[in-house]
């Protein structure tokens, strides 16, 4: 006789899926443990309890370096969301009444790369806290949030500069380039870039100075729709974090152009937030970590 009692499923554990998520994010057990506030031990238990439960390897680990298995990839989308609705739920329930106003600056290619679901996610926690975001040239922001005009600010973080923050974003730093080639160029290589002060515009010029290649602005533009179309147009090269370069352009990462750093994020936060600026500042820091 065929049992036909269905399979009983099991529940996630979300303080497991939480670590688990925050052990992604930081490539790092040491870490994430750190930030957890936990032992390395537990949170390794925990990852073993979650891939028991799920009956998949989440992760390949080795002495250096800590990797997301193809299921863990694709079990940290799905992650992401749990924790993102249980947040939501949870601030609901518990702050109905978080109400204001959070002024944000930012880098607008930063802004239209990765900000959007996250302040979509914030919004829908927080219905009654008015957002206002700015997009400007890191150094403006970094002036007008010194001036008080802002709660926070993402900032594009330099040595150059005399910032701190809390780093919320690395990738690396590469030239883009759209179907011509500008490898055998003889002339100065021409430029697609934002108006100064801009700190990729900045970061090109200082690469190529030390490289001893030849170097002119060909195109100037303050959007980056604006700069890529000209990429794309064949007008020059351009600077882009990696993650932000479109599919129908090219990634040279390095040979025949001088290699660049990576480009990191910080987030600065006014010396009193309110409870709201509070919220919005965690969330940030959850969600692009």
């Amino acid at each position: 006789m065929v049992n036909s009692m269905p399979r009983r499923l099991a529940n996630l554990d979300l303080d497991l899926v939480r670590t688990f998520v925050t052990i992604a994010s930081l490539g790092n057990f040491t870490r994430a443990a750190s930030r957890l506030g936990r032992q390395q031990s537990t949170i390794s238990l925990q990852v073993q309890r979650l891939e028991d439960t799920l009956g998949l390897r989440l992760l390949a680990r080795t002495p250096r370096v800590v990797a997301l298995t193809s299921d863990g990839e694709n079990f940290l989308q799905s992650a992401r969301r749990l924790l993102d609705l249980n947040d939501e739920i949870i601030a609901r329930a518990q702050e109905p009444d978080m109400r204001g106003v959070v002024r944000l600056g930012t880098p607008e290619d930063f802004a239209t790369r990765h900000l959007p679901d996250v302040l979509a996610r914030f919004a829908q926690a927080y219905p009654a806290v008015s957002l206002e975001v700015t997009c400007d040239l890191t150094l403006n922001l970094l002036t007008r949030f010194r001036s008080g005009d802002f709660d926070l600010a993402l900032i594009k973080r330099e040595r150059s500069l005399d910032v701190s923050g809390v780093r919320v974003w690395r990738e690396p730093l590469v030239w883009a380039l759209g179907d011509r080639d500008f490898s055998q160029m003889t002339g100065p290589l021409p430029l697609v870039v934002s108006p100064a002060p801009c700190v990729y515009r900045q970061r090109a010029i200082d690469a190529l100075d030390r490289a001893r290649r030849e170097w002119r602005v060909a195109y100037t533009c303050g959007s980056l729709a604006g700069s890529l179309a000209a990429v794309k147009a064949g007008l020059g090269v351009t600077v882009l974090p990696k993650g932000m370069v479109p599919s129908d352009l090219r990634v040279v990462d390095g040979k025949p152009f001088p290699n660049l750093r990576d480009t990191e994020i910080a987030l600065l936060q006014a010396d009193v937030l309110s409870p709201a600026a509070s919220r919005l500042r965690e969330h940030v820091i959850r969600s692009l970590e």
